[in-house]
């Protein structure tokens, strides 16, 4: 191989594949700049995405260099672009940016006058976008909750459905999975990722095979690392910018080590696994740095359960939490019905560019932990954060310490009678209301969705049956799962316990618990009552499962079974017996819990490479209420001024070529005033909207029912909607609300009166007064929700002052041109003495630095208080620098087309 000025390392080569003669970019070639071999595979990727992407403007010699020269104990702020090969979205994030896409079509034909000009604004990457956040658990229970709920999705979602398929339509490398199909992280692991791509098709890569890799609209994108493909979770900006061709900018991160060893012990799962990394992880801290895991313990770790391990990287903290390609891919890739061709040609090219996990590689770590497997026992997370691990053994009195310590009861309440399908029934605190195989987290995984079906048929022999006041739900995040069910004979068992089918999708685990029936919620209203739900999610932060339920468990799917039989948290399972049988004799726990080798014999049996094969041959197809949806062909969407669910966003509207230098912001006074861990869910709920809230006042003026509402995630294409929602969660604190009432409040310092956060706002704007944030650590902490800093912006937030940040919504913030702020070490908003009724000036400029320290002025306008703060400006990159001064990242990439 001889150098040239596209290659000027001699890396291209030719190398004949399984698929065909392809071009590879070879990583051995780079030796001769720092230790290759010896890099985290990770790592790697991101190499070799700089090697074969070198056009000596965006990636350059020096980037290349640079990861080559990796050095794990000192990494140093390095920046480095990185194109990831495609793109996922899920529809409540998929929506939006799609809206996005169509307002930029609308606007570039407005600043050039080329109506021809729409056709720049399209997709350069392979996108897919899946159906999964819509579907509502309404009917629970019965042999018809699939047909119910599908049916209230389809009313619910007809328009953003015309919409997605019009998009589908519309733009180039754009394709739709229709509802009722499975979990997009789910369908990316079973279908849709290839480990090794080929580019032909792909611009700028014709001829060329790599990494697979990719970014997506959200947080547990991740889950997919566990199948050896390098992704991680965007907000829908950043991805919308990457759907363009625009890379993502990012600072090399430290690779955290995480060395296995030794086996699961019998009874417990990969869910009691990830839970115990999650605590680990997140204790040791991990924000913003890749993790790895490697070890001897990979050996006869199946893939599933390496998937749930890394879809839980948002939970942990971490970027990602990555596998290397091994055998065990390759089986997994053999299961789920890959062509064969695909698999050989996978496992040439990694062993090619050493990218095959070989244990007795030395690999430099930033620092290594080790976790022995023997060590896990089962537990749950709860009862409002994933990182709070509880040993089931501990559940009972951990319950007891968090009514009193998290709940603010001193004592039980008197138990509440309730009226339920005409029985009488009484409610306790702890009383578990929701119980939900949900989330792609656990139904991707054969062993634990086994396991749920063997409890539940070992629990049915012995006459058990779930509590009357418990909301049992099953939502696969596949069809497959269906199948194997079928196969194996489990679903007359789960069905029994009221584990019916609901829907093929995100349910409880995003928020789509759908209403408790009446009598309960009432019942826990009036009663005042700490409720609980137990579900095999990833997610239990406050308000988010369900408006009634304070108490939220994440657990394997047999505990999510054995709890609905239960009834209530405040049961020791060791001694306390789960239930009676028809005899009258107690029934514990152990008694009816499967063994691991009933469980693998099952699998082996049931679940098929035929069955993935067969439920993904026509998986862009779609049901008949999908293909019976009609659409209009044209390059620019047609707005429906009347639609409240899709309309033509204002970030756009007056957009012009020339770019205004940042100036200072000035005389800003505060909208909230926050604690820790605020989470994006706080600022721009996905949940259920309530008919007293702004935004559902504003629909009710549009002639919206209120059991039409639906969820905000799923108005997410609609700005009017969604800014009336911006920090409307129901669970919200903002500190400056003299009465201390929780909810979308806030102090109008205009009007000295406490309003609604989306009326203050408004108010503010009238004045022209801007408005700042203060918040706490791990501010936006979360999904990936870019409604989150869309809301913000759009209340007219110029900036906001935390002590941290999640990853996903500071890159958000600075993608939509508000400005993050961070504390410095040691200082807080109370060292400050800040009380949120300052009038606040921030000195930054257009000479603006990455991480520069700026001087923020608070004024108190009573007193006449002066304080001064140094901030750090959390803008981290010099491309973030272009992003801001240009007012978000798709104004910059639309300034760019239109000049091109």
């Amino acid at each position: 191989m001889t150098a040239s000025k596209r290659d000027p390392f001699s890396a291209r080569a030719q190398l004949d594949t399984p698929l065909g003669q392809r071009t590879v970019y070879r990583l051995d070639a780079l030796r001769s700049l720092g230790p290759v071999d010896t890099l985290p595979y990770s790592i790697k990727v991101l190499l070799e995405s700089c090697l074969r992407n070198f056009d000596d403007f965006i990636f350059t010699p020096a980037h290349i260099e640079a990861l080559a020269r990796y050095d794990a104990r000192h990494v140093g702020e390095v920046e480095i672009p990185f194109m990831p090969g495609r793109v996922v979205l899920q529809d409540f994030t998929g929506v939006p940016a799609v809206v996005d896409l169509a307002a930029m079509r609308e606007a570039i034909v407005r600043l050039t006058g080329d109506p021809g000009a729409a056709a720049r604004v399209n997709p350069l990457v392979p996108c897919d976008l899946v159906i999964d956040h819509s579907v509502q658990v309404d009917s629970f229970a019965s042999s018809q909750s699939l047909r119910i709920n599908s049916t209230l999705e389809f009313q619910r979602n007809g328009e953003r459905y015309e919409f997605l398929k019009w998009g589908q339509g519309a733009f180039n490398n754009f394709r739709v999975v229709p509802p009722a199909t499975g979990i997009v992280h789910q369908v990316n692991l079973e279908y849709l990722a290839k480990v090794v791509w080929d580019g032909d098709g792909v611009e700028g890569q014709h001829g060329n095979i790599y990494p697979d890799s990719l970014v997506g609209t959200d947080s547990h994108t991740t889950m997919i690392n566990g199948l050896g493909v390098l992704a991680w979770g965007v907000g829908g900006i950043e991805a919308e910018a990457v759907m363009l061709g625009q890379p993502i900018y990012m600072l090399i991160p430290q690779v955290v080590g995480v060395r296995l060893t030794g086996k699961l012990p019998e009874g417990c799962t990969a869910t009691d696994l990830v839970l115990r990394v999650t605590e680990l992880l997140r204790k040791r801290g991990v924000v913003g740095k890749f993790v790895e895991f490697f070890g001897p313990g990979l050996a006869d770790m199946p893939l599933a359960n390496r998937a749930t391990i890394a879809n839980m990287a948002p939970e942990y903290g971490a970027t990602v939490g990555f596998f290397p390609v091994d055998e065990q891919t390759l089986a997994y890739l053999r299961l789920s019905g890959r062509p064969e061709p695909l698999i050989a040609a996978v496992e040439q090219y990694y062993k090619l560019q050493g990218l095959w996990y070989d244990d007795s590689r030395a690999v430099q770590y930033s620092e290594v932990l080790e976790l022995d497997l023997g060590t896990i026992d089962a537990a749950l997370a709860g009862p409002k954060r994933p990182q709070d691990r509880i040993p089931l053994r501990e559940m009972k009195e951990q319950w007891h310490r968090d009514l009193a310590k998290v709940f603010g009861k001193t004592g039980p309440s008197p138990g509440v009678g309730i009226e339920l399908e005409d029985d009488e029934l009484t409610l306790h605190d702890g009383a578990v209301v929701i119980a939900a195989i949900t989330s792609c987290t656990n139904t991707s995984n054969p062993e634990v969705m086994i396991g749920a079906g063997l409890l539940a048929r070992k629990a049915n022999a012995r006459g058990l049956t779930r509590k009357p006041w418990v909301k049992t739900s099953m939502a696969p995040g596949s069809t497959v799962v269906q199948e194997y069910y079928a196969k194996a004979g489990l679903w007359p068992d789960l069905e029994a316990l009221g584990f019916n089918l609901v829907g093929f999708g995100c349910t409880t685990c995003i928020g789509n618990s759908g209403p408790l029936p009446e009598p309960i919620s009432r019942g826990i209203q009036r009663g005042d009552l700490v409720a609980a739900g137990v579900l095999s999610g990833n997610r239990n932060f406050e308000g988010r499962i369900n408006p009634d339920v304070k108490a939220n468990y994440l657990a394997s799917p047999p505990l999510v079974v054995a709890y609905a039989i239960a009834g209530t948290v405040d049961i020791d399972f060791a001694k306390d017996p789960i239930g009676r049988d028809r005899y009258g004799e107690p029934v514990f726990l152990r008694d009816i819990w499967p063994t691991r080798q009933e469980i693998l014999d099952t699998i082996k049996k049931c679940v098929t490479r035929e069955q993935f094969i067969a439920q993904y041959a026509d998986v862009f197809a779609g049901s008949s209420e999908w293909q019976a949806i009609e659409t209009v062909e044209s390059s620019l969407y047609r707005w429906n001024q009347q639609s409240t669910y899709i309309q033509e966003p204002p970030f756009f509207t007056e957009l012009t070529r020339e770019v205004r230098p940042i100036g200072p912001i000035q005389s800003a006074r505060v909208l909230l005033m926050l604690g820790d861990s605020i989470t994006t869910d706080h600022i721009s709920p996905a949940g259920s909207i309530k008919k007293d809230s702004p935004a559902g006042r504003y629909l009710l003026a549009e002639g919206v029912t209120y059991e039409m509402f639906n969820q905000y995630g799923a108005r997410r294409g609609n700005d009017r909607v969604m800014t009336r929602g911006t920090f409307a969660n129901t669970r919200i604190k903002n500190l400056i609300v003299p009465d201390g009432r929780e909810g979308g409040y806030t102090l109008d310092f205009l009007s000295k009166e406490v309003t609604s956060v989306y009326e203050a706002a408004m108010h503010y704007q009238q004045q022209k007064v801007p408005l700042v944030v203060i918040a706490g650590k791990d501010y936006g902490m979360g999904s990936s929700r870019d409604w989150a800093a869309k809301g913000t912006f759009l209340l007219g937030v110029k900036a906001v002052l935390a002590e941290s940040y999640e990853r996903i919504h500071r890159s958000n913030l600075v993608g939509m041109g508000v400005l993050p702020l961070q504390f410095l070490p040691g200082e807080t908003r109370n060292s400050h003495g800040l009380t949120g009724r300052e009038v606040f000036d921030i000195a930054v400029g257009d000479d603006v630095k990455p991480l520069q320290e700026v001087r923020v002025t608070a004024r108190h306008p009573d007193t006449g208080v002066i304080t001064l703060i140094d901030a750090v400006v959390r803008i981290d990159t010099p491309v973030e620098v272009e992003y801001y001064r240009n007012g978000g990242i798709l104004h910059t990439v639309l300034r760019k087309m239109a000049a091109s």
